[in-house]
């Protein structure tokens, strides 16, 4: 019998916004195959987002969510872990709203290491409001705002959020979902901040300017550029292109989770309140 994902879902709230065969609901059903794998309560758990298509996700998911403003997910996420540490927080953003607006408070959230666990659907594009290129789009990428090709270089987010001190860091992509939700599962049980890149299609805004109008073939060549983080050790630099390594990049379970350390700071801050009284 498959997953019933009827508790986890307002049925009153369907049909979706998101374009027929867009990416976003294969994430969000991986996402919430993880959160029932971890035992996770509906009602001990919050489910956050920014603004965007991928943001619109907790509108449709049956538990505790806030749709906040735009790059500003992690800032409220933070505030609810921080008076609530004993619940669960999970983001979910686009990667304009993760890595533009909103890239700021990424890398402060990597640097504090809050028990917060974050997917960020890379699309490779600004798919909700007119199809700009976004801080992920690669060179060449042709968008509202880049006719003649994209001239910036992308972001690779994986690498600024270990380097900003993310200690679990991983990439998957929208053609394997199994392996999708295994890595999201795995930033759910880390304790410290996580982040999931989720390399995926928006056929509708990217795809029809660059040649890939086709969500299935979109999906498969996404697919075909992924790479083992096995495989990627034994590539030369000239021989990985435009391809991406998979799989859990970095994990650091050494480094002190934010929370924790924020206990020890209000124990006292109790005692030098006590004392003077």
């Amino acid at each position: 019998m498959g997953f019933d994902y009827s508790p986890w879902l307002r049925p009153e709230m369907m049909p979706n916004i998101w374009c027929p065969g867009c990416g976003v609901g294969i994430i969000v059903k991986a996402f919430i195959r993880a959160m029932s794998a971890c035992g996770w309560n509906r009602d001990d758990t919050a489910f956050v987002s920014g603004i965007g298509c991928t943001s619109r996700a907790p509108g449709y998911v049956n538990m505790n969510t806030l749709h906040t403003t735009h790059g500003r997910a992690l800032t409220f996420a933070t505030g609810i872990k921080l008076a609530a540490p004993d619940k669960n927080v999970a983001v979910i953003s686009g990667d304009g709203d993760a890595a533009a607006i909103g890239g700021n408070h990424l890398i402060h959230t990597c640097r504090r290491n809050i028990d917060i666990t974050l997917v960020i659907v890379n699309n490779g594009i600004y798919g909700m409001t007119g199809g700009q290129y976004s801080p992920t789009s690669l060179p060449e990428t042709r968008a509202a705002t880049s006719p003649y090709g994209n001239l910036d270089r992308a972001f690779d987010l994986c690498e600024l959020s270990k380097a900003a001190g993310a200690t679990y860091v991983a990439r998957g992509h929208v053609g394997n979902a199994i392996f999708l939700e295994r890595l999201i599962k795995g930033g759910l049980e880390h304790k410290g901040f996580a982040v999931i890149e989720v390399m995926a299609n928006c056929h509708t805004q990217y795809g029809r300017r660059n040649k890939h109008p086709d969500p299935a073939e979109l999906i498969q060549f996404i697919g075909s550029r992924a790479v083992s983080v096995s495989q990627w050790s034994k590539l030369a630099p000239e021989e990985r292109g435009d391809k991406f390594p998979v799989g859990v990049l970095h994990k650091d379970t050494t480094v002190p989770e934010y929370t924790e350390t924020y206990k020890v700071v209000q124990a006292r801050a109790r005692e030098r309140l006590k004392a003077e009284s």
